[in-house]
């Protein structure tokens, strides 16, 4: 078996992973940190969750170094790029855990906080800086920063920094760093404008692939219901509160939606239903968004709603369910939903909410995915429920009720289209009764202990064994 010491990394770096307790890489890692510390270029394909992070930042953090040099005034050696401020955060952090032993320097930069407290930190220049491309450029264009040192450049999740309009602030960064530099680029799929920006950073790049693209992970056992908009709360609200059993033990929920208004209206009518829940979205600042996440990663808010612009920072390997109360519509955003759940060897459970308008959505992600998702079926006295002239009565404790897949495009059974007409209000049995899904408690930062409980349920849809050695993540 391969181990970290196996792979030529120094004795400072190596010692840092077994205080983190990870002694056996991941496949990406295997592949590709033998290459960096040779000094090739890479071209990475593989999605978040697969241990990336650690499959550029090792070898980048040997390489310094190894190099000896000091960060010159207003520069960095090792630039990072990331698409969202959650990601650039949460790499900074694997940064100082991989390198606690090394003697660098890490910095963060992001929008949403003090440019004043960047333009202070960089000052004296860093050896690794993190940052998203827009604020990397407001801190170039008021001469605070200064790309002439960089040795090593890396693009993270480059696919979704192109979907979300950084395409003219990569290419002037190219023209800012030097020529004469290693480039490693990562992005979860590799469509003809990848390749090209590809072409233009990075000089005869070793390729490493893992987790071909648009596929799902073999771990996840991947669920839907067909339920009209108006009842997907009501739904929603009994799962969370354990009155209607679903497969897995809930532990972490991660609740998507396709907007910001939509996470919003999510997370007020499940405090009204005494769900605690946040919230984080591009609207909100980044003391928020960082404070939501702790709340979540150390389980005292245990559901937090997203887009899928603020959830590509997520890396919690305690998230037992993603819920899609809202399917996207580009497919290929369903696969990394779905990938925040089953990290770090776990497994995972993911829930679609189906509407008669998203079908074609669905069609799309079985067509792009190849997954069948099983069908579930609703609550007996669901209808109820929703019309507010019901009981949220516990349901038995019985496996979940399986239906037959209806084709598309045919008719919802008579009834579910009515309106609905009110909450429930009984007191969670999920988490505590919250004061709302903005001003929900936030605990501090937490890992998740233990392994999830035996999921319930038939037909698992899954590949793999369980018992892996545990491996850095990133």
């Amino acid at each position: 078996m391969t181990t970290f010491a196996d792979l030529g990394l120094s004795q400072p770096v190596l010692q840092a992973l077994d205080l983190k307790g990870y002694a056996t890489p991941t496949p990406i890692q295997r592949q590709a940190i033998p290459p960096v510390l040779a000094g090739r270029d890479l071209l990475g394909i593989a999605q978040t969750g697969t241990g990336k992070t650690a499959a550029f930042m090792l070898p980048g953090i040997d390489r310094l170094r190894a190099a000896g040099r000091h960060a010159p005034q207003r520069s960095c050696r090792m630039l990072v790029l990331a698409p969202t401020r959650e990601l650039a955060v949460q790499i900074g952090e694997s940064a100082k855990d991989y390198g606690a032993l090394a003697g660098l320097k890490v910095a963060v930069v992001v929008g949403g906080t003090s440019v004043g407290k960047d333009r202070h930190k960089l000052a004296r220049g860093t050896d690794i800086l993190i940052a998203t491309p827009g604020r990397l450029l407001d801190l170039v264009d008021q001469k605070a920063l200064q790309l002439g040192g960089i040795e090593i450049l890396v693009l993270d999740e480059a696919d979704q920094m192109l979907d979300l309009g950084f395409i003219h602030a990569l290419r002037r960064i190219r023209t800012l760093a030097p020529q004469e530099r290693q480039t490693l680029f990562f992005s979860a799929t590799m469509p003809k404008a990848i390749r090209e920006l590809v072409g233009g950073f990075c000089h005869d790049p070793v390729q490493v692939a893992v987790t071909p693209a648009s596929t799902t992970a073999e771990r996840i056992d991947q669920y839907l219901y067909m339920v009209q908009q108006e009842e997907k709360t009501a739904l929603l609200a009994l799962i969370l509160k354990r009155r209607h059993p679903v497969p897995g033990a809930l532990e972490r929920v991660l609740i998507f939606t396709r907007t910001k208004h939509g996470a919003d209206r999510v997370a007020r009518k499940l405090a009204q239903a005494g769900i605690a829940a946040n919230a984080i979205h591009g609207n909100k600042s980044q003391p928020q968004r960082q404070r939501a996440l702790e709340a979540f990663r150390a389980g005292a808010v245990p559901v937090l709603i997203a887009t899928d612009v603020a959830a590509r920072g997520i890396d919690i390997p305690g998230v037992s369910h993603v819920i899609n109360y809202e399917l996207p519509n580009v497919p290929e955003q369903y696969v990394h939903r779905i990938g925040r759940t089953a990290r770090a060897g776990r497994d995972g459970v993911a829930i679609a909410f189906c509407a008669e308008d998203e079908r074609a959505y669905l069609k799309d992600i079985r067509k792009t995915t190849g997954a069948e998702l099983e069908r579930l079926e609703l609550p007996a006295n669901f209808r109820a429920v929703v019309e507010g002239v019901g009981p949220e009565r516990p349901a038995p404790r019985t496996p979940p009720q399986r239906v037959q897949p209806r084709p598309l495009g045919a008719r919802q059974p008579h009834g579910e289209k009515r309106e609905s007409h009110g909450e429930g209000r009984a007191r969670s049995a999920f988490g505590t009764r919250g004061s709302g899904g903005h001003n929900a408690s936030e605990g501090r930062h937490g890992h998740p202990s233990g392994q999830r409980d035996a999921r319930g349920g038939r037909g698992r849809r899954r590949a793999g064994g369980r018992g892996r050695p545990r491996a850095a993540q990133g």
